[in-house]
């Protein structure tokens, strides 16, 4: 460095502040707002999508899938030991129109034996089967039974129950409503809903922790979810009364994030629906949206997974099994450019293995809300694919 000159080590002094200052100018005092870096764009334009399909060096989509799919459980890091046995049991009956409702206990990994819903409609089986799956809310009290109608519960839980059934499914428990169709439905309680809860009491707070402690121990709260919906759906092909070929999945808000999760890392599921959640990241990453506030999106996260794949990405990687989509023009938490980018992105994909027909996308004049009218669309586009 001593026989540089003094003048072009001042200029090199000089351009290294001048860039810096382009970077970040003297008058900012702050380093975050609405919990964003300040250099959030700066982040969101670095993501390439290199493992996407299009993107991806390799052409061969089987190829592809595989590799996609590799990708997507090392990122998820599941380290749950499947269990050796289901060892379901049977707590409860209640016959209903149609169907009979059961609480049963089943083992969904070494660790955890967890309680469920199951409802067996009347008849001949082997029957079609949907994982029906529960969405966050922000409500922690129950899970399993915003699906599903509880019975043999307090008066609290069932008044619980019935105010969630009003305001996200218009007034329709959709688990019976796919059970009185003659679907073998069940519903699980994701890790912190309901009777999987916290010891303590339900509270907003908690799964900030207790996603930071999975996260301690090498893993993520996001992928035990998953793992747990994938194994739900792995116990459901192993009862005789189930048609293993044709088990769906089925969720709203999260319940839908977990319903494509599912049918991008197993083929046990055949078809998939998923209402209320779907987007890409250059549009829920903004200052404005639900999903930069922290909280709920802990469940719906697996840690690296946006250095390959944005979520349409990965849900493309279910293709080319038939998949719906419904997002709505009102819903506050997905808008409807993110929601039209995503859609043309699983486009792309399907038609590109000649399985257009299978992606059902569909945006409604509806705010974030499973209605009627769309769950009899949902159950025509499974009566399709799964009663055939």
């Amino acid at each position: 460095m001593k026989h540089i000159p003094a003048i072009i080590l001042f200029c090199l002094s000089l351009s290294t502040t001048l860039k810096a200052q382009q970077v970040q100018p003297d008058t900012l005092t702050w380093g975050t707002q609405k919990n964003m870096p300040h250099f959030y764009e700066e982040l969101k334009a670095r993501l390439t999508w290199p493992m996407a399909w299009g993107n991806s060096k390799q052409t061969n989509f089987k190829k592809w899938r595989k590799q996609a799919r590799h990708t997507l459980m090392d990122c998820a890091e599941t380290i749950l030991p499947a269990p050796e046995s289901y060892s379901m049991s049977v707590s409860a009956r209640e016959q209903r129109e149609g169907y009979e409702a059961r609480k049963i206990w089943f083992n969904v990994s070494e660790w955890c034996r967890i309680p469920a819903y199951l409802l067996v409609p009347e008849g001949e089986g082997p029957f079609p089967a949907i994982v029906m799956l529960h969405d966050h809310g922000a409500h922690f009290s129950i899970g399993k039974e915003k699906m599903v109608r509880p019975f043999n519960v307090s008066p609290e839980v069932m008044e619980d129950a019935d105010h969630w059934a009003a305001g996200c499914y218009d007034n329709q428990y959709v688990g019976d409503y796919f059970a009185a169709h003659g679907y073998v439905v069940l519903a699980i309680d994701a890790l912190f809903w309901g009777e999987r809860g916290r010891k303590e009491g339900p509270d907003y707070d908690g799964q900030q922790a207790l996603a930071g402690n999975f996260l301690q121990m090498g893993t993520s709260w996001g992928s035990v979810i998953n793992m747990d919906d994938v194994r739900s759906a792995e116990f459901l092909a192993s009862l005789p009364f189930v048609d293993a070929g044709k088990i769906g999945s089925l969720g709203f808000s999260m319940g839908a994030y977990r319903s494509w999760m599912m049918a991008a890392m197993s083929d046990v599921v055949a078809a998939s629906a998923s209402i209320c959640w779907m987007n890409t990241t250059a549009y829920l990453m903004t200052l404005t949206n639900n999903q930069n506030k922290g909280g709920s999106a802990y469940s719906m996260l697996l840690p690296g997974l946006r250095r390959y794949m944005d979520y349409p990405h990965v849900a493309a990687i279910a293709c080319p099994k038939p998949a719906l989509f419904f997002n709505g023009t009102r819903d506050k938490l997905f808008p409807v450019e993110g929601v039209e980018d995503a859609y043309r992105i699983m486009r792309q994909t399907w038609e590109s293995q000649k399985a257009g027909e299978r992606l059902v996308t569909k945006i409604w004049e509806e705010k974030h809300f499973f209605n009627k009218a769309m769950q009899h669309e949902t159950l025509q586009f499974f009566d399709k694919w799964l009663k055939r």
